[in-house]
């Protein structure tokens, strides 16, 4: 959540800044979060006030009573005093809470370097590959996984509905592998700690990270017991260290994990339903970092570049975007994502999203560190990219390798978790 003290001390530069979004709601936001703030503030400085009183009061009292002089009226004004403290204290808790449920709306600021606009001002960093030229007409992967017998999109719906694939055979096997290929990936070149997390998490878990309590619709929820299908393993990483305080000797702190994740997209009802482009479940191999601010900007690009990584191992085409601010994800303070060519439907599908959150997710989950020894804690950044998500891989994957005799060949870094270097249909 943003820091109510920039908030105050700045507030015409915090309204501009948020602005930058496009959601004329976030202002109206921001007055209200002033005025409980200014009510909060009177409500301590008369509690305080009162109870100073009544401490000097009382140092009165215990001084007549050892005189042996009267002290029935001051008593008695003790005891309005007291009941005065009480509801001002009762009216202080009330207002705390309508302050924190009202912060947890606000969005993060964007960083300065981040474009004005929507989506149609986001920007092309940097693009890696070209992308493949056939001579036959490409196509999409929906037919090339239902011809090679691995993608089953007809059993999914039958079971769980529209949105939920069915992976079979070499199709099961490939999604393994790209987990298996990820992982050893990322822990083994770039030094980070494999996790294997809960795939359900509690309420305090989601508001942490940002998905509660603004995207509670597209969330799958077990109302029972008050737990969350998580939408990404971003969730369960970051809250790890919920509540703790880190000695800056451990930063940066590195975890990935390969999980499914769960969506209901909730607000994307009738885009790209076909095939893998949008799903409600699907595998991903997420990459998370806790830093001191000062490194923020730089493990931004490395976080990112980890990515990139990926995709330039598996020899797809990708470019890699920069997003405006009324792009921006809710809790990110600059979001880069990756986009990889697939040209059996001639699009850029997003697969990854690289973001710096500041200390926004950290002032909500009270994820903090000691600069030094003995130092009072400070807020850390968190970063986060998917390393990366496996649908829109598989359909990049699917539609650059596809042959004319509709077999699809395999980068040479999948080939020994595939076990195979081609797809092709069953016998």
């Amino acid at each position: 959540m943003i820091d109510v003290r920039r908030l105050r001390n700045d507030p015409d530069g915090s309204r501009a800044s948020l602005a930058r979004r496009g959601d004329a709601g976030v202002l109206a936001q921001l007055d209200r979060i002033l005025q409980l703030d200014r009510r909060r503030r009177d409500l301590v400085t008369r509690t305080e006030a009162l109870k100073a009183e009544r401490n000097a009061a009382s140092d009165e009292v215990a001084r007549r009573k050892k005189a042996r002089e009267p002290a029935d009226v001051l008593l008695a004004t003790l005891k309005a005093s007291g009941d005065a403290v009480k509801a001002l204290e009762a009216e202080l808790r009330v207002v705390d809470t309508e302050l924190d449920d009202a912060v947890l709306l606000v969005p993060n600021f964007p960083l300065d370097s981040v474009p004005d606009g929507d989506a149609s001002a986001n920007r092309v960093v940097r693009i890696w590959g070209e992308p493949r030229t056939f001579p036959f007409a490409p196509r999409p992967h929906w037919e090339l996984g239902a011809a090679l017998g691995i993608l089953d999109l007809p059993a999914g719906a039958q079971l769980s509905g529209s949105g939920f694939p069915v992976y079979r055979r070499e199709g099961a096997r490939l999604v393994r592998a790209l987990a298996a290929f990820m992982l050893d990936l990322h822990t083994g070149e770039h030094g980070y700690e494999e996790i294997a997390p809960p795939y359900l998490v509690n309420r305090a878990t989601m508001t942490g990270t940002g998905q509660l309590p603004k995207f509670a619709e597209d969330l799958y929820t077990v109302g029972a017991d008050d737990l969350f299908l998580i939408p990404t393993a971003e969730v369960p990483l970051t809250n790890l260290h919920r509540n703790d305080i880190l000695e800056s000797s451990r930063l940066p702190i590195g975890y990935c994990a390969w999980t499914p994740c769960f969506r209901r997209e909730a607000g994307a009802h009738g885009k790209d339903t076909r095939g893998l482009i949008r799903v409600h479940q699907f595998d991903k191999v997420e990459l998370v970092r806790f830093v001191a601010p000062e490194q923020s900007s730089a493990e931004h690009e490395r976080i990112t570049r980890e990515a990139e990584t990926v995709l330039q191992r598996l020899g797809l085409t990708y470019r890699v975007l920069e997003l405006a601010a009324g792009d921006t994800g809710n809790a990110s303070a600059r979001t880069l994502d990756l986009e990889v060519w697939a040209p059996g439907v001639a699009a850029w599908l997003e697969v990854s999203s690289a973001s710096t959150f500041t200390d926004y997710q950290a002032r909500r989950a009270n994820i903090r560190y000691r600069p030094e020894p003995g130092a009072k804690p400070e807020f850390v950044h968190t970063l986060n990219a998917s390393g990366v998500a496996f649908p829109r891989c598989i359909v990049a994957l699917l539609e650059t390798g596809q042959q004319a005799d509709g077999s699809v060949r395999l980068p040479d870094a999948l080939v020994p978790y595939v076990g195979v270097e081609r797809l092709g249909p069953p016998a």
